[in-house]
């Protein structure tokens, strides 16, 4: 294979950036091996003399065990801790960093994404790219800044070339995201984009019909349903500017009952 040809199909990969001066192992790296170059299998001299043991069945899914991973947290620290050494996500492989929370965990208010972009994999924080900074200036115009909300994403790692992550991806992170918020115990919440609200809300409603009104699901770990606020996600706002209307009427609405109005 010419070098055209392999870094053409490195780009279909979602290789589309490079970290590092040389290539890294991340599969041995997480292993705690050192990559060694293959060796040459020795040949059998005769046949076994007992089959090969099958593979041992059952047990729990990926996402059972983030489930009891998650549920076992008492704490936001525990649970970034519990987060970052989780291994059953294969996003952990391919990220640079855990993209967990930013801002203030007791202002009562809390924002919920849907997954870091290549800024976000680089610093280890939630929204801090394009869309991020329009986020900022957003809630700015408001008078909210990252000391008055906590912000965090419903996909802790990023997906190679920014791809949408899949169902089984989303399904393996939800436990996580919903401890999360049972711990903080928000006051508010709001869901930024589709993804999310899917997520937490449910239902096959498209965004753009569900922003702008107030939702009160139950999630586990809450004893009362919790007063939840779709928005069009700041992302979208940048590829549709004639959006931002509708973007700074929800705003209002989430002064108007930060308010108590």
């Amino acid at each position: 294979m010419d070098a055209a040809t392999a870094l053409r199909l490195q780009l279909e990969w979602g290789a589309d950036e490079a970290l590092a001066d040389a290539p890294l192992d991340r599969f041995a790296a997480r292993a705690g091996q050192t990559p060694q170059p293959d060796a040459p299998k020795p040949q059998p001299t005769r046949p076994a003399t007992k089959p090969p043991a099958l593979p041992q069945l059952g047990g729990p899914t990926p996402a059972q065990r983030a489930q009891d991973i998650a549920a076992a947290a008492r704490t936001v620290a525990e649970l970034r801790e519990a987060l970052a050494g989780f291994d059953g996500c294969a996003l952990s492989t391919t990220a640079t960093n855990l993209v967990f929370a930013d801002g203030n965990p007791d202002a009562g208010l809390m924002f919920v994404g849907e997954g870091p972009g290549a800024e976000e994999d680089r610093a280890g924080l939630p929204f801090v790219g394009p869309s991020g900074q329009l986020l900022d200036r957003m809630l700015a115009s408001i008078g909210l800044d990252r000391t008055h909300y906590l912000i965090t994403n419903l996909i802790p790692w990023r997906p190679p070339g920014n791809r949408n992550p899949t169902d089984a991806e989303v399904l393996i992170c939800l436990p996580f995201l919903l401890r999360h918020i049972a711990l903080v115990r928000p006051r508010y919440l709001v869901l930024l984009g589709a993804m999310a609200t899917r997520a937490i809300v449910g239902g096959s409603t498209g965004i753009t019909k569900m922003r702008g009104k107030w939702q009160r699901p139950a999630l586990p770990g809450l004893t009362e349903p919790l007063p939840t606020l779709p928005m069009l996600h700041p992302a979208y706002l940048l590829r549709n500017p004639g959006a931002k209307r509708d973007a700074w009427s929800d705003l209002l609405l989430l002064r108007r009952t930060l308010d108590g109005g």
